[in-house]
């Protein structure tokens, strides 16, 4: 059975503008708006304009999709070039490549449903075959050179109604919700009547479960309440590393921090000691020694170099009444270390672009400890990846990430990256803490709910109070497995059954 030919709105340049105009609402779904009902709307227009589309020209249309979706919504990448010292106009092509490359993503995923859906009816397209190559390619994206896991759709709804699937199943999980309740309204639209609406139905119902078991309580208090203090220093980025501000610098963290001696544990962001470990080594015991006096502990970060000097290490250091080292594991790609070396390193000598080369920590470190609790501890863009996340759980009770979101300046990426710790609060039922420098400094609870926040861009300590869990959430003991294996079912199901059913008549 082949797809009925869709409405003339979306054939020819109708479908290709529809595409990218659902690309562009996609970022409104996202923080700081929190108009999550756009993922719906935005995905369904390309659901809409795939449905009736050459693999080509669907091609085509998801990468259309994901230029305008990657091109407002990640847009403040070309803050971080040019605190790079690389000019305004190189950093804009930088940017722009970037964006390109994402949207191949989603014009691979809008191709392979094109390509599946052939002799397919409408319902099984929609329902199926597009939610899950979507899901898929999202999938891809945030796996290939180590991933880029930004404006999932799954994030959106951390302030939406599907909140409850994100402990149940991930990120992955919330992005399949969406997508296949997209694919039921695009059906409702173009084949309006008694299937389309009980789809519809059916979907709703099916969601709304997941909701309602995902709003199960699956954690449970391990102790008492901790005190806590986070600290954000709003050190510029064009400043942070400046000679003249290491001495000022210092001074401001432990001026901020002195009232909040005698919490549990007072957390600093990324970086927070502007050198090199050994050079910051008399500031470091001093801090130590008030510390423990006080009876608090104090994680702080630092960069490391141990043994080749010039392959440093982003490190979090704990002092005071606890001691530990976490050292960054997953890099990031052209920030801190360069893919392909060989091959990408003549090219950015030539072009005068630095690229930080950072060594990466071991995948067998100890977990840090404090107040007697386990904390499982990220450093920036660690908390985007779920999967890495629960590595540390259920032994953790916590999770404390830190990050110098100076690199984004007044930008979106700031509200995007909080919106996806919160997510991580979510899907693991702990409470998390992030120390930022310029903001947004937070208290997270294990709803994802922000218990406390401090202002971007001004200096402060927000205190507060986070409780222990333990326990373990359906995401934590499973993964993303279970949403990526019904993902390619989905896709490739539906299409393999339907090819079958071809060769048995």
């Amino acid at each position: 059975m082949s797809t009925p030919r869709a409405s003339a709105w979306v054939r020819g340049w109708r479908g290709d503008l529809l595409a990218a105009a659902g690309g562009a609402l996609l970022p409104w779904a996202f923080s700081p708006f929190f108009a999550w009902p756009l993922a719906l709307v935005s995905v369904a227009c390309l659901f809409a304009a795939c449905l009736d589309a050459t693999p080509r020209r669907a091609a085509f249309r998801g990468w259309s999709f994901g230029l305008l979706a990657f091109g407002v919504g990640v847009s403040w990448i070309v803050s971080s070039f040019q605190f790079a010292h690389i000019a305004l106009p190189v950093a804009i092509v930088l940017t722009a490549g970037f964006v390109v490359f994402l949207g191949v993503f989603t014009a691979a995923s809008a191709w392979a449903a094109a390509r599946l859906r052939a002799r397919l009816g409408p319902e099984v397209a929609l329902l199926a075959v597009f939610p899950g190559t979507f899901v898929l390619g999202e999938w891809l994206r945030g796996w290939f050179l180590t991933g880029f896991t930004w404006l999932q759709l799954g994030y959106s709804q951390v302030d939406g109604p599907l909140a409850g699937v994100l402990p149940l199943g991930g990120v992955y999980a919330a992005s399949l919700t969406v997508a296949v309740m997209a694919g039921a309204l695009v059906m409702l639209a173009v084949r309006p009547g008694r299937r389309a609406a009980l789809a519809l139905l059916g979907v709703s119902a099916v969601s709304a479960a997941l909701v309602l078991a995902g709003e199960r309580e699956w954690t449970r208090p391990a102790g008492a309440a901790l005190t806590v203090a986070l600290v954000q220093g709003n050190v510029a980025q064009d400043q942070k590393w400046l000679q003249q501000m290491r001495g000022p610098t210092l001074e401001r963290y432990m001026a901020l921090t002195a009232p909040h001696l005698g919490a549990d544990l007072v957390v600093w962001p990324e970086t927070a000691l502007p050198g090199r470990r050994r050079v910051m080594q008399p500031f470091i015991d001093r801090l130590d020694q008030l510390a423990r006096d006080a009876g608090s502990a104090v994680l702080f970060g630092v960069p490391e170099w141990d043994g080749d000097p010039l392959r440093p290490y982003n490190s979090v250091l704990l002092a005071g009444s606890a001691a530990g080292r976490y050292r960054k594991r997953h890099l990031v790609p052209f920030g801190e270390y360069l893919p392909a070396d060989t091959l990408l390193r003549p090219i950015t000598r030539a072009l005068g672009i630095p690229v930080s080369d950072f060594a990466g920590g071991g995948a067998a470190q100890a977990p840090l400890e404090a107040a007697g609790y386990r904390i499982a501890t990220f450093i920036c863009y660690e908390i985007a990846f779920g999967n890495e996340v629960i590595r540390a759980l259920p032994e953790a009770a916590l999770i404390v990430t830190v990050s110098n979101d100076a690199w984004f300046g007044n930008s979106l990426g700031p509200h995007q990256h909080l919106q996806m710790a919160r997510a991580r609060a979510l899907e693991t039922g702990r409470a998390v803490l992030r120390a930022t420098n310029t903001g947004i400094t937070a208290l997270v609870d294990e709803r994802g709910r922000v218990a406390g926040r401090l202002p971007q861009f001004e200096a402060g300590a927000l205190g507060g109070q986070v409780t222990p869990r333990a326990g373990a959430t359906p995401y934590v003991r499973v993964g993303d497995a279970p949403a990526l294996v019904v993902s390619l079912l989905l896709a490739c199901g539906a299409a393999l059954l339907a090819g079958i059913g071809r060769r048995r008549r």
